[in-house]
């Protein structure tokens, strides 16, 4: 089943916009068409592993994470990766979809927590992410969460083993997703909206914390050296800060972030490796030799 999966689910598609906006300023940015197209559809995927210092009951957890940034087309009324595009017609959309993976051990068990985002790439003609999710697992049971956009909100659905959460269903006012603003950035040359913006926290961060997940107010600012962009998200009415180093030029990677959530302990991931690979054609025991390039530990 696992192989299926990989193998008609992450296939990319071809159809390349050219134009992004920034959402907060109505700023228009011109992405280059011939160094997007090149490295954007060129039929892989952009892997990235971290090394992660994972704060959790107290103490700091070794872990990894991994980033897997892939284009890929969609549909617009069902919100699922399409298996035959051509045949779309207006259903079909072309999306950035980011599958975060992070892993930690907290004593005696493990945390495995995957996240993923479908951000429209024609950001001018869909301003909003359409869909993402979480799902977390770890010893003492799992919970999933989804967002959909539908008729300008977000329908939200959560399943959990704690009763206080149980099985939910509500909508939430449209926003931006904290969880979408690494494909913001690789989307729009490394810019994010400045200044106070209604912003829903991430769906790590609200399930680790047994936070609900609504639509709050932060700040986004940001310094610059002359090869990485660093952006802070302070949110207003609760303690999380949260800051990411960027590279300057395109691409754009995702170098480094921190999460501080005021507990004294700081969840930081530092970039260890970036490769472009068709990940999901690498299916056999040979293609481990890439996972040692990426410098994974498990």
């Amino acid at each position: 089943m696992l192989s299926i999966f990989f193998l008609f689910a992450c296939k990319q598609e071809k159809n390349v916009p050219t134009k992004q906006i920034n959402t907060a300023k109505k700023e228009v940015v011109v992405t280059s068409k011939k160094s997007f197209n090149a490295y954007w559809y060129s039929g892989k995927a952009e892997l990235n592993s971290y090394a992660l210092k994972q704060s959790r009951y107290g103490e700091i957890r070794e872990g990894e994470v991994v980033l897997v940034f892939v284009t890929e087309p969609f549909s617009l009324n069902k919100q699922v990766k399409l298996d035959n595009a051509k045949e779309a017609g207006t259903d079909f959309v072309s999306i950035m979809k980011l599958n975060t993976i992070r892993k930690f051990t907290t004593g005696i068990y493990e945390y495995s927590l995957m996240s993923s985002v479908f951000t429209p790439i024609d950001i001018q003609k869909y301003p909003h992410t359409l869909k993402m999710n979480t799902s977390v697992q770890e010893w003492c049971g799992h919970t999933f969460t989804q967002l959909n956009l539908k008729d300008n909100k977000y329908q939200f659905q959560e399943f959990s083993y704690f009763e206080v959460e149980g099985d939910t269903e509500k909508t939430i006012p449209v926003a931006l997703l904290e969880d979408e603003l690494m494909t913001r950035i690789r989307l729009q040359e490394g810019i994010l909206p400045l200044g106070e913006i209604d912003l829903i926290c991430s769906s790590t961060y609200s399930r680790l914390s047994h936070q609900e997940l609504k639509v709050t107010k932060a700040t986004i600012r940001k310094t610059a050296t002359d090869s990485i962009i660093t952006y802070i998200i302070d949110y207003l009415s609760f303690k999380r800060t949260v800051s990411m180093d960027v590279q300057k030029e395109f691409p754009n990677k995702i170098l480094s972030w921190s999460e501080d959530n005021g507990e004294g302990l700081i969840t930081e991931a530092t970039l260890k490796k970036s490769i472009k690979e068709p990940y999901w054609n690498l299916k056999r025991n040979a293609d481990e030799t890439k996972r040692k390039e990426l410098q994974l530990i498990n």
